[in-house]
């Protein structure tokens, strides 16, 4: 009797804390804010998609915040944990004195995601072209615009002096103004710059990523004190970007498309491919999530050359490699 009394006690005890058990292995909430919808962006979708977030234990709810400046408010105001932006909003936060600096964790893109389209075709075209001409240019102080001019001034172009440079339209609608008659040429991203060349709107002469080099174009980056209060949830969050990563290294354009599709239900998939492929074989999508002081000073000579650099903010001030470097341990 007491065998008896002894094994219902124990399958009592099992029941009961069962569900605080079920409960505690559930998974963590992870609240990213995204800078733009974007291709450009491929990898993070994977990693969404193929569930590798799953794999260690997060919950990814992503939110599109349209804007670099709403995307940094929505991190400094505890709308989201992980912001998912370029590394010049990092410094702009810390030069304004900022007790709770915005820290660099996880590469995503490494080359701008921009092209130059030209209104006619130009099969020999030549930088020098665009002398003398209208240039509809991406936002003042965006790394669009910094990394715009910082070609145009590498090719020997000074944008202020040997053509006619408009910054005043609204990012949304600088496609818009091209198509309708705003402009010789005008820095898009893709698959717009893609399906103003399907259209005939337009013709891509030429790639900005190409020519500026490596740069932290677009990182996944957070506040120092939710770093501090959850390093094992920002070393989870790597390792599911570096797989992610490393998946889309391994696979081709159309195995990419066909996993991303989900997330731009409006864009055919054989578009989806084509702007996957470019982006891939100029190398923008980063293999590996470190954000190396290389990168970073090719960052500060962009925003010194545009002027926007307001401070000269060391590469361990802001940026944490070795979370990223013990993942791809």
């Amino acid at each position: 009797m007491k065998k008896i009394r002894f094994l219902l006690y124990v399958s009592l005890v099992a029941l009961l804390t069962f569900p605080l058990a079920a409960c505690s292995q559930s998974p963590t909430t992870i609240k990213v804010a995204e800078v733009t919808r974007s291709i450009f962006y491929a990898p993070q979708y994977v990693a969404l998609e193929k569930g590798f977030f799953e794999d260690e234990g997060l919950e990814v709810e992503l939110t599109t915040t349209w804007g670099g400046d709403k995307t940094m408010t929505t991190l400094l105001s505890d709308g989201a944990d992980i912001a998912l932006v370029g590394s010049e909003t990092s410094i702009y936060v810390y030069a304004r004195g900022a007790s709770d600096p915005i820290i660099n964790v996880a590469q995503l893109t490494q080359t701008d995601g921009t092209f130059l389209v030209a209104r006619e075709e130009q099969p020999e075209f030549k930088w020098e072209d665009l002398n003398g001409s209208t240039f509809l240019g991406q936002r003042k102080g965006g790394m669009p615009q910094m990394v715009g001019e910082y070609v145009l001034k590498e090719q020997g172009i000074d944008p202020k002096e040997d053509l006619t440079l408009i910054q005043n339209v609204d990012f949304a609608n600088i496609p818009n103004a091209f198509a309708s008659g705003t402009g010789d040429y005008v820095q898009l991203f893709e698959p717009t710059a893609s399906i103003f060349e399907r259209e005939g709107k337009g013709h891509i002469v030429a790639s900005f990523g190409e020519e500026s080099g490596h740069v932290p174009y677009t990182v996944f980056m957070t506040k120092n004190s939710f770093l501090e209060e959850n390093p094992e949830e920002m070393e989870k969050f790597t390792r599911a970007i570096y797989k992610a990563q490393q998946w889309v290294q391994d696979h081709s354009a159309g195995e990419i498309a066909d996993v991303i599709q989900p997330y731009f239900e409006d864009t055919e998939i054989d578009l989806i491919e084509t702007v996957v492929d470019r982006y891939k074989s100029q190398g923008s999508y980063a293999e590996n999530p470190v954000l190396d002081e290389e990168e970073w000073n090719n960052l500060k000579a962009i925003m010194e050359e545009a002027g926007e650099l307001p401070a000269d903010v060391d590469h361990n001030t802001l940026v944490n490699t070795k979370i990223a470097e013990d993942v791809m341990k």
